[in-house]
């Protein structure tokens, strides 16, 4: 490879939203000219969720909504690979194979998983699928064999499974001595890295809405729990989203000492990340806790600042928009470039396992 490669990309779940920006999309745009960008939508695993097991349809739509979103942002598919998990069959053996080497107990310690569990309410009712997907994860990333992978703090758990899965395949099937430092696995002839992650300038960024009544922390922005602002959001739904969206009552700044992202004031941890302004933010933070101004002149400020932010997105997005044969190209293009990489880890996979009978080569793209 000529430059180092990335992998990561999104579960098609629905549109893009700010969290999504500050917590890996912006550095994605920010690592193309450096980096062989690889950006899968993992739309099989958007199945482990009964609702959209039964209407698939809102799966693909998504599919085509986020590759809208990646192309609105600044994605550029004549630089950089985009393209859909299931048409990539790589990862599907990968993942039965990377299955044998994680204990289920182990899989179910991931904290990820277990948030899930507990956020979404599912108690006991849940697919076998469902905990698969993580071990889908590993294969998702390491088809890739990337440099780095640009996530948000709660896909940590996720890639650190992913490098127990590198290191066990490389002690077990290449011989790599168990104390090799991470990053010289390869060299010291393993298949896969030890794979490193690069977080976005925001680790969690927190929704629009009220504190969970069950731990009295702001939750995460999340489509699910509708308190998302879309970057294909109009500047009518933004300014609607900011105007109503929670602010604390005892008018603590996001600075406060000790403060967590988990407990700051939405209003001040918005416009610490999104306001450039960074002289407007400290007077007005000061003023605000002294009750100098109020929330509705600071959220019309914040409105200003996020649509000065989405609106050029979301013009380039209706741009695409308007010919979906060619958004659908891309895809097909970009998977056709995915498929060779995934195929040449697979055959690598096998022949360190011994059962590299011949390569294959996959048609009908």
């Amino acid at each position: 490879m000529s430059k180092p490669r990335i992998l990561t990309g999104d579960t098609p779940t629905g549109r893009l939203h700010l969290g999504h920006w500050v917590g890996s999309l912006e550095n994605r745009v920010a690592m193309q000219a450096a980096y062989d960008c690889y950006f899968i939508i993992a739309n099989v695993h958007a199945f482990t969720a009964p609702s959209r097991l039964e209407n698939p349809g809102e799966v693909r739509q998504s599919v085509m909504d986020i590759t809208l979103d990646y192309l609105a942002a600044g994605i550029d598919p004549t630089v950089s690979t985009i393209f859909v998990q299931s048409e990539i069959p790589a990862i599907a053996e990968l993942t039965f194979l990377f299955a044998m080497l994680i204990p289920f107990n182990r899989l179910m310690r991931n904290p990820t998983l277990k948030d899930e569990i507990r956020d979404k309410g599912l108690g006991e009712n849940y697919s076998f699928g469902f905990p698969m997907y993580a071990v889908g994860q590993c294969a998702d990333i390491l088809a890739f064999r990337p440099a780095l992978v640009p996530v948000g703090e709660d896909q940590l758990p996720h890639l650190e499974l992913c490098r127990e899965v590198g290191r066990r395949f490389d002690q077990l099937f290449c011989k790599v001595d168990p104390h090799t430092q991470d990053k010289d696995y390869v060299k010291a002839g393993g298949v896969f890295p030890v794979i490193e992650a690069k977080l976005g300038r925001v680790r969690r960024l927190v929704g629009t809405g009220a504190p969970s009544a069950e731990t009295g922390q702001l939750l995460k922005m999340s489509k699910s729990l509708n308190n998302s602002i879309f970057l294909s959001d109009d500047p009518d739904a933004v300014k609607k989203k900011v105007m109503g969206m929670y602010t604390d009552p005892n008018r603590k700044r996001a600075t406060d000492p000790g403060e967590t992202d988990a407990e700051k004031n939405p209003l001040w941890a918005y416009h610490e990340t999104f306001n450039p302004d960074t002289a407007w933010v400290s007077e007005y933070q000061a003023k605000y806790k002294a009750g100098g101004v109020g929330d509705v002149e600071v959220k019309r400020k914040l409105v200003e600042v996020l649509v000065a932010l989405i609106e050029p997105m979301r013009q380039r997005r209706l741009e695409f928009e308007k010919d979906m044969g060619a958004v659908l190209n891309v895809l097909k293009q970009g998977t056709a470039k995915a498929n060779v990489v995934a195929e040449e880890t697979l055959y690598m996979a096998k022949e360190a396992m011994g059962q590299g009978y011949w390569r294959r080569e996959l048609r009908g793209l």
